[in-house]
């Protein structure tokens, strides 16, 4: 993972510390979890990235003089975060199927067996 996430400088902030660590800790971050997962970018390598991240910032806020917020209150958001874009996509991959299915059953309103083996592949993947 080459590149750094936009929230970097927020949590830095909100952990109280400077930018450049943060950077460092992603980089760190990044790096054990591509050691345990590959080299594939996938969602779940970069989910594994942030919330080892988030472990890692939450060591040196406790360390860190004057965090403004604990590390629990920011890790909460960014999670919450992460769960709603995977909701997000989830819908989209929802309505699109819907959609397929919609398509099939308009192209073929007689529900031949051809149609329905059509729509029972597409469903299982």
């Amino acid at each position: 993972m080459t590149h750094l996430p936009k929230i970097l400088p927020w949590v830095a902030k909100k952990s109280g510390i400077s930018d450049e660590l943060a950077t460092k800790l992603w980089r760190r971050a990044s790096g054990e979890t591509v050691g345990l997962l590959g080299r594939a970018e996938t969602s779940e390598l970069h989910k594994r990235s942030v919330e080892r991240f988030l472990d890692l910032v939450q060591e040196e806020a406790v360390i860190a003089p004057g965090a403004v917020v604990t590390p629990a209150d920011f890790a909460w958001v960014l999670r919450y975060q992460s769960r709603m874009t995977f909701l997000s996509l989830l819908a989209v991959e929802n309505t699109s199927r819907a959609f397929r299915n919609s398509w099939s059953n308009l192209m073929h309103p007689h529900g031949t067996q051809a149609s329905k083996r059509y729509v029972a592949q597409s469903c299982n993947g």
